[in-house]
């Protein structure tokens, strides 16, 4: 939410890299639905009755798509939407519009780029932003940031404006004015009644995630190789946040004059002031990381892995910090009303670990106070409260794949890393759940409550970003309707595909194993990518599998797709009557 954001970056890289060959090897896009004016205008095209988008066909947004009151959006699972980069497609749910986008772990629903393969940047579309009518502390009834024709706040704050679960958003931010862009997610008085996990934004060119005000909880967030700040907070925004992972690009970030790219930064509001409700959002478990090979670029030379200023009363838990030149800022403007805060107890920082931090006046500082408030130090804060600031960032016993992201993937290989912690990481434990802000029902909602829970960051000792997440998706094609997983390697979960006899002359069995019991889908296309049939296979047993491909099928050329949980694999064979 700041400044003119421009993205640092990963041209001179694309214009030698393999990647830019990708196009030439991606089937051709079929099934394209064309939603917009064909404009970059932001009066844009509203949809005024309940509309469903399936996954047999790929809606490009061309141009900014409005949901008005009263009208509700139902995406299905598995379904691909792209963003147009001349006419900066984007979708808004406005006030009283609802977006109903539930994928699921096997079939999550992608907003991506409509750049090819090879291409795609930070900025090529606009980006989801969702209005809704819970209490911010803005007078009136404001503007959402980024230029759109949407307003926000309201008095309810058990609104619902819908689901958000199991959902890609890659490549957005396009920054449509200086001060006003369009993030990965922005959420705009949205309110409790909303529920939202397991959603990843990759390579935004402003923020990957935006709060103003609201009241709405969220789980299971991944903010990858963004550019501005991974998670912002502003204008009262007090919901519930639990288990989020940030990893960024050492080469993006804000590369604005005075440009700074932190992992946390939260507001009061733009001008730090008094008004209510005071941003007082709860976060716990969350894991930001910056890699510090290739040495980060100038928009991390002052950043923090959390930077709480004007009058803001963030609170953080059991979470972990590294890379970052700071782990927390507490800037209080003239009026020292951030300290205070963290005086009083309405922002708390317990139970975190800043690795890499040792440096005197690297884990914790305070800036632009005018005076000091009684009995505050930033050492004893920091350094207190169950925080540990002495570990290196080896010492956490992370898995080397962890700072991998597209882009500094082994010979772009697509990334599959390994969150779950190994057992003799120092995370495992040392969390705490005791804290007031941490116990009882909050602010209501589906993600209320927090889980208690041992480990200190995203992940213990189960990778809940398994199989629906794409940490690569530069190298991800995107062309066929609802082939929405990454491409994993073979010996990830399915081994041996193969369609016997091929050719064949009607009757074929489609045979591979499992490395472990999952759930499966065979998505069987022709050669020009159309889809002919679907095979529920339905949760299968580890070991050999065999499947009975159907016997109708006409003389060509098919590939049949194995989709689990963990991989997508597939296989040509022909038939021959």
């Amino acid at each position: 939410m700041k400044k003119t954001v421009l993205p640092a970056l990963l041209a001179l890289a694309l214009a030698t890299s393999p990647l830019t060959m990708l196009a030439q090897s991606c089937p051709a896009t079929s099934a394209v639905v064309s939603v917009g004016t064909g404009t970059p205008s932001k009066t844009g095209l509203a949809i005024t009755q309940n509309t469903t988008w399936t996954r047999n066909n790929i809606y490009l947004l061309n141009g900014t798509v409005y949901v008005n009151s009263g009208v509700t959006l139902t995406i299905e699972a598995g379904t691909i939407i792209k963003g147009d980069l001349n006419n900066q497609g984007a979708l808004v749910i406005r006030q009283g519009g609802k977006l109903i986008a539930a994928g699921t772990a096997t079939q999550p629903i992608v907003f991506t780029s409509n750049q090819p393969a090879g291409q795609r940047a930070p900025g090529d579309w606009g980006g989801v932003i969702i209005c809704g009518r819970a209490p911010i502390n803005q007078n009136g009834n404001p503007s959402i940031e980024g230029g759109v024709e949407a307003n926000y706040g309201g008095t309810d704050p058990a609104d619902n404006s819908g689901v958000l679960q199991y959902v890609r958003i890659e490549y957005p931010g396009v920054a449509f004015l200086p001060n006003s862009e369009i993030n990965g997610l922005t959420l705009g008085g949205v309110g409790y009644g909303t529920t939202i996990d397991h959603v990843q934004v990759t390579g935004s060119g402003d923020d990957s995630f935006e709060w103003f005000g609201g009241t709405v909880n969220a789980k299971y967030l991944i903010a990858l190789a963004g550019t501005d700040d991974d998670f912002d907070t502003d204008n009262g925004f007090s919901g519930r946040v639990q288990y989020g992972l940030a990893v960024r690009d050492p080469r993006r970030g804000d590369i604005a004059t005075g440009g700074v790219s932190n992992g946390f930064e939260s507001d009061n509001d733009a001008t730090g002031s008094a008004n209510a409700p005071q941003t007082s959002a709860v976060f716990s478990n969350m894991t930001v990381l910056l890699p510090t090979t290739p040495t980060p670029a100038a928009p991390f030379n002052n950043s923090n892995g959390a930077q709480i200023r004007r009058n803001s009363a963030l609170s953080i838990f059991n979470s972990v910090f590294a890379g970052r030149r700071f782990g927390l800022e507490l800037n209080s403007n003239s009026t020292n009303l951030t300290t205070n805060n963290a005086q009083g107890g309405s922002l708390v920082f317990a139970n975190n670990v800043l690795a890499g931090y040792t440096a005197p006046g690297r884990a914790g500082r305070v800036t632009s106070n005018s005076g000091l408030t009684a009995g505050f130090t930033i050492n004893g804060f920091v350094g207190g409260n169950g925080n540990d600031t002495t570990r290196t960032v080896a010492a956490l016993g992370l898995n080397a794949d962890n700072f991998a992201f597209e882009g500094n993937c082994s010979n772009n290989k697509p990334c599959v890393p390994s969150l779950d912690l190994p057992a003799a990481s120092l995370l495992n434990t040392g969390a705490a759940f005791t804290n007031a802000k941490l116990t009882g029902s909050g602010n209501g909602g589906p993600n209320s409550t927090f889980d208690v829970v041992t480990f200190r960051g995203a992940f213990g000792s189960t990778n809940w970003a398994a199989g629906w997440t794409n940490f690569n998706p530069q190298n991800t094609c995107y062309n066929l309707p609802g082939q929405t997983l990454a491409t994993k390697p073979a010996n990830d979960q399915v081994q041996s595909l193969s369609v016997a006899p091929n050719p064949t002359a009607g009757e074929a069995l489609l045979s591979f194993e499992l490395k472990t019991a999952d759930v499966a889908t065979v998505r069987i296309t022709d050669a020009l990518g159309r889809k002919v049939a679907v095979i529920e296979a339905g949760r299968l047993s580890a070991g050999p599998q065999q499947l009975a491909l159907p016997s109708t099928l006409h003389n060509g050329v098919y590939i049949a797709t194995v989709t689990t949980n963990q991989t997508s694999q597939t296989v040509r064979f022909v038939v021959a009557k």
